[in-house]
């Protein structure tokens, strides 16, 4: 019961944390601008983020399904370095402290299984998706 729980809290925090960035199109005042460098880049990252979403729509057809594969498209890349880090983590438990310790090893080893899996859920969604979304058609 707790893998299950921690793998919906990590994929769930994963789809938080590469969610798009949408700046505020209100017109402000001179004074209320900031004139240091990160007004600038939230206007780039803004930029990117619709450009990327144009981009999408123009592939997918449909607002929500762009929003969806530019999310999906996240996941997919920053699941790589995440589940990397845990399955060394998992193996650290199970070869170096598990020599001793029998239950240590084992939780070793099902955080491997549990990032390898969360791993292989992630590569693969983006491609269901589409597979979904457009058909098997090839146009």
């Amino acid at each position: 019961m707790k893998k299950v729980v921690s793998v919906i809290i990590s994929v769930f925090l994963i789809t938080i944390l590469v969610s798009p960035v949408f700046a505020n199109t209100e017109v402000l005042e001179e004074k209320d601008v900031l004139e240091t460098e990160n007004g600038s880049e939230f206007s780039e990252i803004k930029n990117k983020t619709e450009a990327n979403l144009a981009k999408y729509e123009k592939k997918y057809g449909k607002k929500t399904y762009a929003v969806t594969a530019m999310i999906l498209d996240g996941v997919r890349i920053y699941s790589i370095p995440f589940c990397f880090v845990g399955i060394a983590v998992g193996a650290i438990y199970q070869y170096v402290i598990g020599i001793r310790k029998l239950d240590t090893r084992d939780k070793g080893f099902n955080i491997v299984i549990a990032c390898v899996t969360i791993l292989v859920i992630c590569q693969v969604l983006p491609l269901i998706f589409t597979i979904v979304v457009k058909g098997w058609a090839l146009n």
